[in-house]
Formats: structure tokens, C-alpha cells, sequence
């Protein structure tokens, strides 16, 4: 049966799936866990250096182990149990936020005698935990859910967790700013003194909270897991095979490298803490929490994926089945010339709603990527395809924030933000051109059975 619109499409068909629910509350409660960690390392790490690159190594540190484990841990999401990955690899997320924690809890000990090492440390491990996580989760939730309903639940699923990162950066923020407002006053003074930081202890440590949470739901996941195929193949052809098939597939490839260069051009989310507390200031006459920067950033960062959260609740009633390739190409344009106006943008609450509008342009093109891999991909190939895609996008993430720290450092903050926005439109431009299977594909035009053939031929 067609994919294309009917009049008894139910948009919440996979939302009554327990399992799936429990798969998404775990992806929100951790998503939110690192959305506020993220917030908080960056306002922590730029208050103690303002420097824009050190913002920039953040990414490159998560990254390096990240890129460096991601094919090995895609290989162990498709020979090994999904569900048992996924519970140790936030088990490694339990125990870096809880090195922050205690980092921050005796600064003296730690961050005053060594600086911003022990932090960018475990940065280090979290790129390690990540690298086995995200092919393991990726892959895991076509085992909880019938794959006439992979759309709908790609469409959920990001929507699940576009709110996390709505909420966490926003959430991280407010924590930080009402712990650091506030506590010092219920506390002995001396904490005070030495320069002990409320904001950063509570806020780790509600991030604690939220991955223990998060491990506790991928417990009680009921679903049996389907068995893998013991294979003779070695290491090396395995891991080559999950290579082969995206590279030999346009439409996969096309979708995929797309979406990494726009990231790494077009980000700006590694520079908002100087955009927070530089540029876009507010006046006395405004609220007042927004004179808090970091209370700024987190509304910053945030943004973005309010858009996209909102946008994800559209594309679950009206999935984009029709000229999905052109539209595609166009979200991404989009989002690219947001880049551009939030970097020439003076005014906190304009830049707020240029982000929005590019969470939502954002948001879309996730769907349909996230849609396109599903429906494509077979099986026992998952979690490689799945690393593969985690090294065009989310690397890109943290080598895009390096990128955008050096750049800033080499051409200054708006001109560096304007060059990349400026880059992205460019990379549209031409891979509309040299791709015209992505730019012709269209999503309703997709049966089971075409995908069933599409696997055995490709």
C-alpha cells in the first residue's frame, strides 16, 4: 500500500506502543540530561577562559573518541543485544555528570589547581559513551514498532526529543541562574568566598538525576529483541559492507552529506554564549531574568528546537510525502539564510525568533532523513548504516563547533557566522545539481515492497 496520504492515517498509532513509549521517555530524560549539561559546560568553560576557541574544542574533544569508536560501535549494535548497549552507554553518561558534579562540589581540588582539564576530560568519555549509544538507539527503535509505522515513528521520535532540547538549554539556564541567585543566601558564606559556584553543582547535578531516570526506563522496555545472524565475516568486512551501502546508494548519501555540511557551516551554536553575553544584551527596561546571561543563553539555545518541536507535531499529521527531495533542499537553503540574519541581528528577541524558524526549517529535514534511513535500510545492517549517518551528523556537530570557533577567532564573530550561512546556501546550490535522485525523490512514491527491492539491488 502506498505511503501517501489516507483519510484513516492515525498520526498516534505508535504512541499506544508501551515500549516505544518507554524508548521515547528514556531519549527525552537524557536528551534533556545533556541539553542542560551542554548549556552549562559552555557558560562554565567561557567564563573561565573567554576564549571563543575553547568554546570551539569542546566539539573537537567530544568528537576525536567519538569519530574514532562510532563504525566499531555501530558493528556491536548489529551483532549484540541493542537494549544491554544502550543501558551501559548511559551508564558512561551516569558517570561523566557525576565527574562534573563532584568537580564543581570541590573546585579547589579540581578546576582551581588544573584548570579546564578535568572538564574537557570528560567531554573526552562522553564521546566515548556517545560513539556506542548512537548506533545502538538508532537501530533500536525499529525492533519496538511494525515498519508500516517507521514514519510515523521517525516523526515522534524526533518530536520526543526536539522538546527535550527545547526545554534542557532553557531548563539549564534558569537552574543555573535561580541556584547561583539564591543559594548562596540559605548557605554558610565561606562557599561564597572561595568562589564556589551553586549554579554548576545543582545543575550537574539534576543531570544525574535525569540519566539515572533515563536508564530506569530502558529497564523496564519489555520488547524481546529480534536475534542477529551469527556471520563468519571479519571485523573489517563488516564494517566495510556498512560503508559500501551508503556510499553506493545517492539518495542515502546524497540525504547524509547534505545535512553535514550544513551543520558544520551552518551551526552558530558553539558561539551563542559570546552572542549571549556580548551582543544580544537587553535593556533595564526588560524582564529580569533575561539580565542574566546565562539565563540568555539557555532561551538561545532552545530556540531553535521550539521550532522544531512544534514543527514535529505538523509533520506527524502531514508528513512531507510529496516533492520530499525538492523540499529538502529548500528547508536546508532556509535554514542556512537564518544563519545569516541571526549573525547581522542586534536585537535578543528577533535572533530568538530566527532561531525558532531555523529549528523548525531544521526539523524537517531531520524527518525526512530520519524517515529515508528507516524505510531503506535492511535490518541486519542498522546499526553500521547508523554509525555511518552519526559520523556525517553528529560530528559535524563537534567538528562544526570547532569550526565556528576558529572561525570567529580568525574573522571575528558576525562575519565568521555570515561566512558559514553564506557556505551553506552555496553547498545547496550545488548538490542540487550533481544529485538528482535526492532532488527528484518523493516519499508517497515509496511501497514496502519497492523498499523490499531497493534493499536486494542495492
Amino acid at each position: 500500500m502506498s505511503l501517501s496520504a489516507r483519510s484513516d492515517y492515525d498520526a498516534y498509532v505508535v504512541l499506544r506502543n508501551h515500549d516505544f513509549r518507554l524508548f521515547l521517555a528514556m531519549r527525552f530524560f537524557l536528551t534533556l540530561g545533556i541539553q542542560i549539561q551542554g548549556t552549562v559546560v559552555g557558560w562554565q568553560i567561557y567564563e573561565m577562559t573567554k576564549d571563543p576557541l575553547s568554546l570551539g574544542l569542546i566539539g573537537l574533544t567530544e568528537a576525536i573518541p567519538f569519530m574514532a569508536l562510532i563504525l566499531y560501535g555501530g558493528h556491536l549494535a548489529d551483532l549484540y543485544s541493542r537494549k544491554k548497549l544502550i543501558v551501559y552507554t548511559l551508564m558512561g553518561y551516569l558517570v561523566g555528570a557525576g565527574l562534573l558534579f563532584l568537580f564543581t562540589l570541590q573546585p579547589g581540588d579540581f578546576l582551581h589547581q588544573y584548570g579546564t582539564f578535568p572538564i574537557y576530560a570528560v567531554i573526552f568519555m562522553t564521546g566515548i559513551a556517545r560513539a556506542f549509544s548512537g548506533p545502538a538507539v538508532s537501530s533500536f527503535m525499529p525492533e519496538l514498532v511494525e515498519k508500516s509505522q517507521y514514519a510515523n515513528a521517525a516523526t515522534w521520535n524526533s518530536t520526543f526529543w526536539q522538546t527535550a532540547a527545547v526545554s534542557g538549554p532553557a531548563l539549564g539556564g534558569f537552574i543555573y541562574a535561580i541556584a547561583q541567585k539564591w543559594l548562596p543566601h540559605f548557605f554558610h558564606s565561606s562557599k561564597t568566598a572561595s568562589n564556589f559556584n551553586y549554579g554548576t553543582v545543582v545543575s550537574y547535578g539534576v543531570v544525574v538525576l535525569l540519566v539515572i531516570v533515563s536508564i530506569i526506563c530502558v529497564l523496564f522496555i519489555t520488547k524481546k529483541p529480534i536475534e542477529h545472524k551469527i556471520t563468519q565475516e571479519t571485523l573489517q568486512e563488516r564494517l566495510v559492507a556498512g560503508l559500501r551501502f551508503v556510499f553506493r546508494n545517492q539518495i542515502i548519501m546524497g540525504a547524509l552529506s547534505l545535512d553535514m555540511f550544513a551543520v558544520f557551516f551552518g551551526g552558530a551554536v558553539a558561539l551563542l554564549p559570546i552572542f549571549a553575553e556580548k551582543i544580544l544584551t537587553v535593556g533595564s527596561q526588560d524582564w529580569g531574568i533575561l539580565q542574566d546571561g546565562a539565563t540568555r543563553l539557555g532561551l538561545l539555545r532552545a530556540a531553535p528546537s521550539v521550532g522544531a518541536a512544534v514543527m514535529g507535531l505538523v509533520l506527524a499529521h502531514r508528513p512531507p510525502l510529496y516533492n520530499t527531495g525538492k523540499r529538502l533542499f529548500g528547508y536546508v537553503a532556509g535554514f542556512g539564510l537564518c544563519m545569516i540574519l541571526f549573525a547581522l541581528s542586534k536585537n535578543f528577541y528577533l535572533s530568538f525568533l530566527i532561531l525558532i524558524v531555523s529549528g523548525a526549517l531544521d526539523a524537517m529535514s531531520v524527518v525526512i532523513r530520519s524517515t529515508i534511513l528507516q524505510l531503506m535500510i535492511p535490518y541486519e545492517m542498522r546499526g553500521r548504516v547508523s554509525a555511518v549517518n552519526s559520523i556525517f551528523v553528529g560530528s559535524s556537530n563537534e567538528i562544526g563547533s570547532f569550526e565556528s570557533g576558529l572561525a570567529a577567532k580568525l574573522l571575528g564573530l558576525v562575519p565568521s557566522v555570515v561566512f558559514g550561512g553564506t557556505m551553506t546556501l552555496g553547498v545547496v546550490g550545488v548538490m542540487s545539481r550533481v544529485l538528482p535522485q535526492l532532488r527528484d525523490f518523493e516519499l508517497a512514491k515509496y511501497t514496502v515492497s519497492e523498499i523490499d527491492e531497493n534493499k536486494q539491488s542495492t
